[in-house]
């Protein structure tokens, strides 16, 4: 690995595992639904916990993020050095557009913020609490992982308030800022990770249109109640200010035209 540093990873597939190996790095085939699965985790320097939830699986989410993370902490051998917590700028609920930064208060309105936000206070009152750093991400955007870009294409309606921001952060950036976080010994303990410049979802989507050369796109208002609130809780701007300020961090795409400019190509 790079630096000369060897690097371990959690999955549950044998598929994934293989994948991991030709990547040389050390496949550990685990559920950290499953207490007893978890008993080959070895020690470690650093931890980076980023768990995705499996909609398919038999978990709630709960499950996945709280009781997962703490089945974690428990087997662990030896007292890492660091540990970072991926979490979600989700845990902030509904803003009306307002800026938003780690001072703000928390008061998701979703399942998935819920479940992070107990995670985060999980983690920080255990006994790595004092080496653990959360980053609150923004959506992840990057090469195959464009928002809403197969509606764009097929010029469908987006069901969402097309005058609310959208906030993101390139993968390349949020990948930038974990190996920063895990390297040092950051001053604060939460931090808000995006590219600090939320466009409108009408921007995005009209840009993301004309690179591919589709139809301007239209907008639906959403009829559905759940997905109704999913708009109205996504309308806040997300502020990156601490990051910036505090690890000096440059991205490489300071606003979505440079990262999908970088996509395309």
């Amino acid at each position: 690995m790079a630096a000369g540093k060897l690097a371990a990873a959690v999955t549950r597939g044998e598929r994934r595992a293989g994948q991991l190996a030709e990547l040389g790095i050390r496949p550990i085939v685990a559920d950290i639904t499953d207490p007893s699965s978890l008993a080959s985790i070895p020690a470690v320097d650093t931890i980076l916990f980023a768990v995705g939830f499996d909609r398919s699986s038999d978990h709630s989410i709960e499950e996945v993020y709280v009781s997962g993370l703490a089945n974690l902490l428990a087997a662990l051998p030896e007292t890492p050095r660091r540990f970072v917590y991926i979490s979600s700028t989700g845990v902030y609920g509904d803003a009306d557009g307002e800026v938003i930064d780690e001072q703000s208060p928390t008061h998701p309105t979703r399942p998935g913020g819920k479940a992070h936000l107990a995670a985060e206070k999980l983690l920080l009152e255990s006994q790595l609490g004092d080496r653990a750093t959360i980053l609150r991400c923004a959506g992840l955007y990057g090469p195959g992982r464009i928002p809403r870009l197969k509606d764009v294409q097929l010029g469908q309606p987006i069901p969402a308030n097309p005058d609310a921001c959208i906030n993101l952060i390139h993968v390349d950036d949020a990948a930038q800022i974990v190996c920063e976080v895990a390297e040092a010994q950051p001053p604060s303990q939460v931090y808000c990770v995006s590219d600090g410049s939320p466009p409108t979802r009408r921007e995005f989507y009209e840009h993301l249109a004309m690179l591919h050369g589709a139809p301007p796109p239209t907008f639906a208002t959403p009829d559905d109640e759940s997905t109704s609130r999913r708009s109205r809780t996504s309308n806040k701007r997300i502020s990156n200010r601490r990051l910036m300020d505090e690890l000096r961090i440059t991205l490489q795409y300071p606003t979505y035209r440079e990262g999908l400019a970088a996509i395309e190509t």
